[in-house]
């Protein structure tokens, strides 16, 4: 299957390299570009791409909102691609609103070629590219930033199981499925499938969003970690 990627950078040497890159592999196909945010809504809505390479910072819309837009489509279109957001800081404030808005992860703009294109391929088969030192990073750099647990945010009774329980926390203490196996000796291939229940029950996108739920439903919290 092809994958088909939009670009959207307001520097136009960084949009030209990236498409480059990505029109160099056999299973990428960069189908549009934008300079700025509300041209990118614009042309993902026309264009729909599987993947979005989103600019956190450009005029007239910034990545964020560009992103809200995209991942809360108007009624009748239902297409929402996954977003990989492009940043020039290893740890940037973004961070925590972008993946609250719903972007499947971060790339840095300096990144080697061989991490562009493994991005663009894991976030297109529905994965987030955050890696467990990343999470742990976001964790311990974002934890005083983390609201408080919301009454409404609750684990809702009897939607996952205890086992099911203990594998999110795991997750979001940033732990890898191989890590979540060996501590509970499973085979890892249960703790995956434990993870795609529970994003199926949770409503959630990929591990990005299991973390964000974790801390708000106060599962988590930043002296429990």
């Amino acid at each position: 299957m092809t994958i088909r990627v939009v670009v959207v950078d307001d520097q136009a040497m960084v949009r030209a390299g990236f498409t480059a890159v990505l029109a160099a592999q056999s299973d990428i196909d960069v189908v549009g570009e934008a300079a700025n945010g509300r041209e990118g809504v614009r042309v993902c809505r026309d264009l729909r791409p599987d993947v979005v390479l989103m600019d956190v910072r450009m005029p007239e819309m910034d990545g964020l909102d560009a992103v809200r837009q995209l991942l809360n489509p108007p009624s009748g279109n239902t297409h929402c691609p996954k977003v990989l957001m492009l940043t020039t800081y290893d740890i940037d404030t973004y961070i925590y609103e972008a993946l609250k808005a719903g972007a499947s992860g971060f790339l840095l703009k300096d990144a080697p070629v061989t991490d562009l294109t493994r991005a663009v391929r894991v976030v297109a088969e529905g994965d987030a590219l955050l890696s467990p030192s990343v999470t742990r990073r976001l964790i311990t750099d974002f934890a005083s930033a983390w609201p408080a647990p919301r009454a409404d945010a609750g684990i809702r009774p009897g939607s996952l199981t205890p086992r099911e329980t203990e594998i999110l926390r795991l997750v979001a203490r940033g732990q890898s499925n191989t890590e979540i196996a060996r501590n509970l000796v499973v085979a890892e291939q249960t703790v995956k499938t434990h993870i795609g229940n529970i994003f199926a029950k949770l409503d959630l996108r990929d591990r990005a969003q299991a973390v964000i739920f974790a801390y708000e439903s106060g599962l988590i919290t930043p002296g429990n970690r």
